[in-house]
């Protein structure tokens, strides 16, 4: 019964201090960039998905312009400037970046 409860304890203990630990670590990393995982695309695909023929294309384009737009803000937030933005860009929105140049 001792050993669970200390188990409890120490569980307890760590979840109190694993956000508190998470919250100083990236104060600590050195300032680069970072990309956003790919869901803008998977998202634009998810909100079309209904749609069919142009209205979906429209829709489409329209959202891949808005993330785009949000990736480009980002970068420029981060001061991210020349190739890099670029490869920046494209991780950031999740796509090779053919859909519209």
């Amino acid at each position: 019964m001792k050993l669970l409860s200390a188990a409890v304890a120490a569980s307890l203990v760590c979840l109190i201090i694993a956000p508190v630990l998470a919250q100083t670590t990236p104060s600590a990393a050195p300032t680069g960039t970072v990309p956003v995982p790919a869901a803008k695309r998977v998202t634009c695909l998810a909100t079309t998905a209904s749609l069919k023929g142009q209205d979906k294309r429209d829709q489409m384009q329209l959202c891949m312009a808005q993330a785009r737009l949000d990736c480009l803000k980002q970068a420029v937030d981060q001061k991210i400037v020349g190739e890099i933005r670029k490869s920046f860009i494209k991780t950031c929105v999740g796509g090779d970046g053919t859909e519209q140049q």
